[in-house]
């Protein structure tokens, strides 16, 4: 049971209770969770009864534990019965409590502000359309064949930028080899960034067999502290220079990068595709234009725990990123030197924005009625489905459901946006 007593401005106080039947059974639960840690005289660790433990320890013993264990289904109850849109953690206080009569809670909670849309019909936006030119499919075929390039050793020339080098070397300051500056049968490409600046372009003009003295310094930001503004000699030792080869553009390439039989027939599909693409980056711009100017219209006023939320969970969501790389969060800050709070305050502007976003859309999906229903959903699969080569009924094994239809609606809601925009 639950009932609103109060609510102002961004606060909604209410109260709910959980039965005395119901928090007997969590006591009870409480007790059988724990009597394994408790040591009554006369008794065996884990076999004293529950009537023994709270005559010995007082009556209320197992009531933290127990409350623990009814809070969250009996919070999301009352939230669900009063229709309460709580955007962060509630302030959660216990009114009343008893074995008999069950636990009254006093809850308050920061809820979605209400307000009023501003013009969202007739905004106008101008017509975008990007041209697919023979430039750029031929640049796109050009990035193909790069990836599809090989390697070929090169003996009758020397090094030069973009070729690959096989290297044998090894650092030192003032004439003493420092911890990890050597390497052995490593391949650098020149021209990469990939080595701290000054050494790649001095190995350009080295052929195979030549010993090359490598004169640098390493840079003030360099992450090792004993090594930072530093000069540095490095001996290197050409091992083999390799060049790319790339394929040549005819009938066998575009086999080999497609399911194509001739060259033609892969540009122009390449072509299509580019269309499209050129195509929903018009659609996007243009969605963006008029989501843009709604949110313009509209005035809110946003409580501060929702861009606190939205800022953690893009930051969880990056840190989680972070732990599929191998590292966590914490050293990532410290091998980038920037500190979590500088990470927050660089999320913090899009995170503002796309709260408000959050809450225009759906405010209009409100208003307008705009619904996702059961054939929206089933198409969505249906497309996920054909792109991973998976059936139906297994992409929903996979798929967040709900997730689906609130992305759906987004979209449906900004298609109609659109629509109804003044396109100039």
């Amino acid at each position: 049971m639950s009932t609103v007593e109060k609510a102002e401005k961004k606060f909604v106080e209410f109260e709910f209770s959980v039965s005395g039947e119901e928090f007997k059974a969590a006591i009870e639960k409480a007790y059988r969770q724990n009597v394994g840690k408790i040591t009554i005289p006369g008794f065996r660790r884990g076999k004293a009864p529950r009537n023994i433990i709270e005559k010995y320890y007082g009556s209320e013993i197992f009531f933290e534990d127990a409350v623990n264990i009814v809070l969250p289904d009996a919070y999301d109850k009352a939230i669900d019965e009063q229709n309460i849109e709580a955007v962060a953690q509630p302030e959660i206080d216990v009114k009343d409590i008893s074995k008999e009569n069950g636990v009254v809670f006093t809850a308050k909670v920061v809820v979605k502000p209400d307000f009023e849309l501003g013009q969202y019909k007739g905004v106008e936006i101008s017509k975008v359309t990007y041209r697919t030119t023979e430039k750029e499919i031929k640049g796109e075929i050009e990035k193909i064949r790069e990836r599809n390039a090989r390697m070929v050793n090169v003996e009758d020339r020397a090094a030069k930028l973009e070729d690959t080098v096989n290297i044998d070397f090894e650092g030192f300051t003032d004439g003493v080899a420092f911890d990890g500056g050597k390497g052995e049968s490593f391949d650098l490409k020149l021209g990469s960034g990939q080595f701290i600046p000054g050494f790649e372009e001095q190995l350009v003009g080295a052929n195979v067999g030549d010993d090359v003295e490598v004169n640098v310094t390493f840079p003030e930001e360099y992450h090792a502290e004993d090594l930072k503004g530093k000069p540095a000699v490095f001996k290197v030792k050409v091992n083999a220079i390799k060049a790319q080869e790339l394929p040549e553009l005819d009938d066998e390439f575009a086999k080999d990068v497609s399911e194509f039989d001739t060259f033609e027939e892969f540009k122009a599909d390449l072509s299509k595709k580019l269309k499209e693409k050129n195509k929903e980056k018009a659609k996007k711009e243009m969605e963006d234009a008029a989501i843009e100017k709604v949110c313009e219209n509209t005035e809110i006023a946003i409580p501060e725990e929702m861009f606190e939320t939205a800022v953690n969970n893009q930051l969880r969501d990056f840190a989680m990123q972070l732990q599929y790389q191998g590292i966590t969060i914490e050293q990532y800050a410290q091998y980038t030197g920037v500190t979590l709070d500088a990470m927050k305050d660089q999320i913090r502007p899009g995170a503002e924005k796309q709260v408000k976003t959050s809450l225009v859309l759906e405010k209009i999906a409100k208003v307008e009625g705009i619904k996702v229903t059961d054939k929206d959903v089933e198409k969505e699969l249906e497309k996920m489905a054909e792109q991973s080569g998976m059936s139906v009924d297994d992409v929903k094994k996979y798929v967040d459901i709900e997730g689906i239809k609130d992305s759906k609606l987004i979209e449906k809601t900004v298609e109609f946006i659109v629509k109804n925009a003044e396109v100039k």
